[in-house]
């Protein structure tokens, strides 16, 4: 018979494999490795996950990584974008595949380009990135010349779906701007493409960094469906546990599961923060009714604090004033020993966000 973890139990095992119970001196290539990627479709507010997770994270350092091609920016779990490791990205992109391919026929990019000869377009479209980077209007248009009458972005996005490739800089540096420019992942990486899927290193991957979790879990992390035959395929390497609705999570043997009582510090997270996005259900660090209040409809969640390892408020930086100030809005009354952390934590942030500005502050709105 299975043992079985408490809501509690499990948020402080997942708040550990992402690091967010103590911040570790590593570099950022490893913690991206040990997190299984970022999520990074905004240009810079994933640099708040490392800072979260980091001891001294260097932004310009990272973005060094990604002018360099240690780390990259590419379509993957979700068929969203995720900051990678070069070499994570070989074997990744092509596990994750059928989730992109699947995101491309269920848009109206896919219906509009449904009589496109996809080898051919991805021949032309390799041709066109490895001469240089194209944003993808440039890539749209120059394959409009071949395929006149379907509109260039769409074409793109087609290159986007069926080719691997990455975002180059300078979008994603910090402190840079530039559009978003694509390039083939193993031109760009100097590594090939792994020939083929490889579930099993992704389930690994994902219970390493989120486990415990169920099959659904890996599925909405990942995108991808048909787990279960994996994971049963896994199970003499792997333990289980029940939750308290009585369904299976599997786990790695040796991984961390502190006890529930193990402090949890306050965090500030990004919008889009690993946290968040990867559990089907998410209970384990946020409760329902928080999950409706940061549940945007326009696409573009809140950033989110947790107190006490749950999303417990909400967080924007204010640069409307001389000092840029952080507006923190709690989802409940906060006590005093939860208001000093929160403040404590979010003038490290400001310095993070704003360095070498003085006067930073916190300031509190009433709770939400």
């Amino acid at each position: 018979m299975s043992a079985t973890l408490g809501r509690r139990a499990l948020n402080r095992a997942t708040l550990d494999r992402q690091l967010l119970l103590s911040r570790v001196d590593w570099s950022a290539a490893d913690v991206v490795g040990r997190l299984a990627g970022l999520q990074a479709q905004t240009t810079h507010s994933w640099y708040v996950g490392l800072q979260s997770r980091m001891e001294d994270p260097d932004p310009h350092g990272v973005g060094r990584l990604l002018t360099d091609g240690t780390l990259v920016r590419m379509p993957l779990m979700r068929s969203t974008l995720h900051l990678v490791s070069a070499e994570d990205a070989r074997w990744l992109r092509p596990t994750t595949q059928e989730v992109v391919e699947r995101d491309l026929a269920h848009s109206t990019h896919g219906r509009a380009t449904a009589g496109v000869d996809r080898e051919a377009l991805v021949a032309l479209g390799r041709e066109l990135l490895e001469e240089r980077p194209l944003t993808t209007r440039e890539l749209g248009e120059r394959l409009g010349e071949r395929w006149e009458g379907v509109p260039g972005n769409h074409l793109s996005y087609m290159v986007r779906c069926l080719l691997p490739v990455v975002q180059v800089p300078p979008r994603g540096v910090w402190g840079a701007s530039g559009p978003a420019a694509l390039a083939p992942a193993d031109t760009w990486t100097g590594r090939p493409m792994a020939p083929g899927p490889d579930r099993e290193a992704l389930v690994l991957r994902y219970l390493a960094a989120f486990g415990p979790a169920s099959v659904r879990d890996a599925q909405a992390w990942s995108g991808l469906t048909r787990l279960r035959g994996v994971l049963e395929g896994l199970r003499e390497r792997l333990v289980s546990f029940r939750d308290e609705e009585g369904t299976e999570l599997f786990d790695l043997p040796d991984a961390p599961r502190p006890a529930p009582d193990t402090p949890a510090p306050v965090r500030f997270l990004y919008d889009f923060d690993n946290l968040l996005r990867g559990h089907a259900d998410r209970s384990r660090v946020i409760s329902a009714e928080n999950l409706r209040r940061i549940s945007a409809r326009n696409g573009m969640p809140p950033a989110t604090v947790l107190v006490d390892g749950e999303v417990g408020a909400a967080w924007r930086v204010d640069r409307s004033r001389r000092a840029p100030s952080l507006g923190v809005t709690p989802f409940r009354p906060l006590n005093s020993l939860e208001t000093e952390e929160i403040t404590a934590e979010g003038i490290r942030l400001l310095a993070f966000l704003s360095p070498g500005q003085k006067g930073g502050e916190v300031r509190f709105t009433d709770p939400a």
